[in-house]
């Protein structure tokens, strides 16, 4: 069954710019891979973590918004754990008024955009 999820990871600080896009498109190429679609995604950068992980008190933050099905959340946060440069990671099934309030904030944001140009 196809359901739309979000996931957030957060990677370690010591990446360069070039290893953090490496690190988005190899989990982009994941999604696609297992017929998932990407609706919408955010690099949040690097921000402050509210208590360390990892002896580390920063991270680079990713959001993914995107369709799946429902068996792929599994092998997603398998590649997650393997993969050293994501200290943390969280992902959930949205619904249907999780996913209204997402498209609403996206909207509102980009008629803020367009109305600054």
């Amino acid at each position: 069954m196809i359901n739309q999820y979000e996931t957030v990871f957060i990677a370690t600080p010591v990446l360069s710019e070039a290893q953090m896009k490496e690190t988005v498109d190899k989990f982009r190429s994941i999604i696609q891979a297992n017929e998932g679609e990407v609706v919408h995604e955010e690099d949040w950068g690097l921000k402050k973590l509210a208590y360390p992980i990892q002896k580390k008190s920063t991270g680079f933050y990713h959001l993914f918004e995107f369709k799946a099905d429902s068996a792929f959340i599994g092998k997603l946060e398998t590649e997650y754990r393997r993969d050293e440069r994501i200290i943390r990671f969280l992902s959930f099934k949205m619904d249907k008024n999780s996913i209204e309030y997402s498209e609403k904030k996206r909207s509102k944001k980009q008629e803020k955009e367009t109305k600054e140009e």
